[in-house]
């Protein structure tokens, strides 16, 4: 009995105070719920329902991507470029190379996958993040590369940076020449090196080197771009003779409006730079004759004109020449300074 009247004067070690305070807490919670807005127990029923419901996602998609991840083998990503799945390549190897960044032959088929992507799209932007992975994916691959398969590696990536400089003012040239060559020397036979080399250097103005690329791009495949980029170069350098060979041949036997077009603006240009100003005004005039929206054609009336330091009538050239191409570079600087 004492005992017990201890308990009563000390609550902490009463059973009954224990269960009467529980009671009370129970009670006190229910009369809270019940102040509980319907609209808001429903919320929290949700709630309760959606946790419950990510809880069960959660628990299968972990297994499931495991399980994915663990399928996705160098055997599967083979198979993938046997069938040309390039963007399925692209998922695939981006998620295998973050567990083994360093397996060379998916570097490798990732690579070749980005850059036939990169040729794919019509963004520019993503034309670029896919070069920006090709290369990244591809200078990886060299350090580790079998020797049978470097040069088609080096071509690659070559042709990687030749691509890169569409968008950004021909600054990788110099890599596109270096690894195209490094490519050819090691044995790559691809037909078109000796294009892209010829290209690459006209970028950078070494027009002998450029000359002598697209001159063995020639002998491969004869073909009229080909005869202007050499005439152009011809030109650069101002042998003047041996471009008016080439352009000569193109007039008289090519068909396609644009290289034709081209070739006798050139060959005006050089009429225009030897001082032959008729013979260049009358090449100028027959040009319009066909091409009457030709705005290079009266850009370059103007220059004779200027020449003959008739600036009256130069300038009336420069402005048909903006009526045609707005934004005509030549026309825009000459009428800044006039």
């Amino acid at each position: 009995m004492v005992i017990g009247s201890n308990a009563r004067q000390n609550p902490a070690y009463c059973p009954v105070c224990f269960f009467d305070k529980m009671k009370a807490s129970i009670i006190e919670k229910a009369n809270i719920n019940k102040k509980i807005h319907p609209r808001l127990r429903i919320v929290l029923k949700v709630l309760a329902v959606l946790l419950i419901l990510a809880g069960i996602v959660t628990a299968i998609t972990i297994p499931v991507k495991k399980h994915m991840d663990s399928s996705i083998t160098v055997k599967s990503i083979v198979k993938l470029w046997d069938v040309y799945d390039y963007n399925s390549i692209y998922a695939n190897g981006k998620a295998f190379l973050q567990k083994d960044p360093y397996n060379n032959t998916v570097l490798t088929i990732y690579g070749y996958a980005c850059f036939f992507l990169a040729e794919s799209q019509n963004d520019t932007t993503l034309t670029q993040e896919y070069l920006n992975e090709c290369i990244t994916s591809l200078r990886m691959a060299l350090y580790d590369a079998n020797s049978s398969l470097l040069p088609q590696i080096q071509y690659m990536l070559g042709k990687a940076y030749f691509h890169k400089n569409k968008s950004s003012s021909y600054y990788y040239s110099d890599l596109a020449i270096k690894y195209l060559n490094l490519a050819k020397q090691n044995g790559c036979k691809e037909k078109d090196i000796a294009q892209y080399l010829g290209i690459s250097y006209a970028n950078l103005g070494m027009a002998e080197q450029s000359i002598a690329a697209f001159s063995e791009a020639l002998a491969i495949r004869d073909s009229p771009s080909l005869l202007l980029s050499i005439a152009e170069q011809y030109y650069n350098i101002e042998n003047y003779e041996i471009a008016e060979q080439y352009l000569f041949r193109l007039i008289k036997t090519n068909e396609d409006d644009d290289i034709l077009l081209k070739s006798k603006l050139l060959l005006a240009k050089i009429y225009t730079d030897k001082g032959e100003y008729d013979t260049a005004l009358n090449e100028y005039n027959e040009i319009l004759k066909t091409y009457e929206n030709s705005a290079d054609a009266y850009y370059g009336i103007g220059c004779i004109y200027e020449k003959q330091q008739n600036i009256v009538k130069a300038r009336t050239e420069w402005r048909k020449a903006l009526k045609i191409q707005v934004n005509h570079p030549g026309a825009q600087k000459k009428l800044s300074i006039y």
